[in-house]
C-alpha cells in the first residue's frame, strides 16, 4: 500500500515587482530552494489594470536555469537579442532552457479584463547548466486535456492517464499539469520516491491531504499518494513534481550556478559582452 504524500509547507504568495516594474506575486524564491528542489522560484503576474504590467520585461539574461511561461489569458510578445521572436496568448506555454546564456524580453500586451500568467524557474543540473540554450512555444491546442471525474488536466510536461504532455526532452525529470477542478472535485496523483512538488492555486480553494490551500498560496509535498479536493467553487492550481538536484546553488538575479566563481564569471562575461556563447535555438513540440 502507497503511503499518503506529507504535505511539508503551506505558504502564501507575497507581493513584489520585477522587470520594467511589474507588479506580481512570488509564491516560492530565494530562501526555498532546498524544499522546492528542482524548482527555484515561481512568480503568479495578474492584473485588469493594464499599468501595472505594460513595463513588462526588457532584455535581461539568464544562464543555468529554465524558465516556463504559462499565460491563462492574456498575451506576451517575446525576443532575444538575436533576433528570435514570437508570442504566446491564452493556454499558451514557452519552455525555455537557458543553458550557457541568453539575452531575452517578455513583454505583455495591452489585454481587456484580467491579464494572468505565471513564470516557474527549473533549476539546471551541473552536467547541463552549459548546454546551447533552446527555446519551446507550445500552443494550446497543442497541451493535450485529460478529463477525469472531478475536473480537467492540462498535461505540460509528463504524463497523467496515459497521456504525454508535449514538452520532452528535458534536462530533470518534471511533470507539469494544469488543474481545474469542479466544486467538491478530486484530483489525484503518485508523487514518485524521492521526488518533490507544490500546488499553487490561482482560483478558488481546496484540501491538500489534511491541509487547506487557499487561492494564491502554495503546498510543498513530498513522495506517496496525493489528494486535492476543491472547494464549493472549485479551484484551479499548477501542479509540478520533480526529481531534486540536490547540488549547490550560487544564485543572483536571473542566473544560477553551483559555485560562487561561476556566478562571478557569468556576470564578468555580461559585462563584457560576451555573455552570449551560441544561438538560441527555436523548437517545435
Amino acid at each position: 500500500m502507497v503511503e499518503r504524500a506529507r504535505v511539508v509547507k503551506v505558504q502564501s504568495s507575497s507581493p513584489t515587482s520585477d522587470g520594467a516594474g511589474v507588479r506580481l506575486f512570488r509564491a516560492f524564491g530565494h530562501g526555498d530552494t532546498k524544499l522546492a528542489d528542482p524548482f527555484m522560484m515561481l512568480d503568479d503576474f495578474h492584473s485588469s489594470d493594464p499599468e501595472d504590467y505594460l513595463a513588462g520585461f526588457p532584455f535581461h539574461p539568464h544562464r543555468g536555469i529554465e524558465t516556463v511561461t504559462y499565460v491563462e489569458s492574456g498575451l506576451i510578445e517575446h525576443q532575444d537579442s538575436l533576433g528570435n521572436k514570437g508570442a504566446i496568448g491564452s493556454g499558451d506555454v514557452q519552455w525555455m532552457t537557458a543553458g550557457s546564456g541568453i539575452l531575452h524580453q517578455e513583454m505583455p500586451q495591452r489585454w481587456e479584463g484580467m491579464m494572468q500568467g505565471f513564470q516557474l524557474w527549473v533549476n539546471l543540473p551541473r552536467a547541463h547548466k552549459m548546454m546551447t540554450p533552446r527555446y519551446r512555444d507550445v500552443k494550446a491546442k497543442d497541451i493535450p486535456i485529460v478529463q477525469t471525474p472531478g475536473g480537467k488536466v492540462k498535461v505540460v510536461a509528463g504524463e497523467f492517464g496515459g497521456v504525454r504532455g508535449p514538452v520532452r526532452d528535458l534536462m530533470v525529470r518534471v511533470r507539469l499539469f494544469i488543474v481545474s477542478l469542479d466544486p467538491l472535485g478530486v484530483f489525484e496523483h503518485e508523487i514518485g520516491p524521492g521526488d518533490n512538488g507544490f500546488v499553487y492555486a490561482y482560483r478558488g480553494d481546496a484540501r491538500i491531504e489534511k491541509e487547506r490551500l487557499g487561492k494564491m498560496q502554495a503546498a510543498f509535498f513530498t513522495e506517496g499518494a496525493l489528494a486535492i479536493t476543491a472547494g464549493d467553487e472549485g479551484a484551479s492550481f499548477l501542479f509540478a513534481v520533480g526529481t531534486p538536484l540536490r547540488e549547490p546553488i550560487a544564485w543572483s538575479g536571473p542566473i544560477a550556478m553551483n559555485t560562487q566563481s561561476e556566478l562571478d564569471q557569468a556576470f564578468r562575461e555580461l559585462r563584457q559582452g560576451i555573455f552570449v556563447r551560441a544561438r538560441p535555438r527555436m523548437e517545435t513540440p
